[in-house]
């Protein structure tokens, strides 16, 4: 069988806190452990979208607007919803080691920070703009049910 879900894809996120929102898979792990008795998969999101930016606004407002809110979370293989979406951001520094390295507080809010940099840094340079945009409302809808 061929594997779709790899580094790099852009994905929906089914079930939980986050549902109906964007991400990106940074890593995959494959094998299966006693803690992972699926095959999980690190994600990083977007929790808030990025804003409209129009022309008449100063360069402090246009920053602001700009800004996204990121998360990172280990998910199992079936609540994602693949697109046919890549996004060609490295983001594979972001976690390293075992998927329980985003246990710790530390380690977590150090990768997100980097992934927030990253996605920021995408945005500002106007490249893959489908992921930045929100879903809509019906969309998020169907999702639920």
């Amino acid at each position: 069988m061929v594997k779709f879900l790899k580094p790099g894809k852009a994905v929906i996120l089914l079930q939980g806190r986050y549902v109906g929102k964007k991400a990106v898979i940074v890593r995959v792990f494959e094998e299966v452990t006693r803690d992972h008795p699926y095959g999980p998969c690190v994600v990083a999101g977007l929790a808030k979208y990025p804003k409209k930016v129009i022309r008449k606004d100063s360069a402090k407002k246009t920053a602001k607007k700009s800004c996204v809110k990121v998360f990172l979370k280990l998910v199992n293989f079936t609540h994602l919803m693949p697109t046919r979406y890549t996004l060609d951001v490295d983001l594979k520094e972001v976690v390293s080691g075992a998927p329980d390295s985003l246990t710790t507080k530390d380690k977590k809010l150090t990768a997100a920070n980097s992934a927030k940099a990253k996605l920021e840094d995408r945005f500002k340079t106007g490249k893959n703009r489908w992921f930045f945009t929100k879903l809509c409302q019906r969309t998020v809808r169907l999702i639920y049910v």
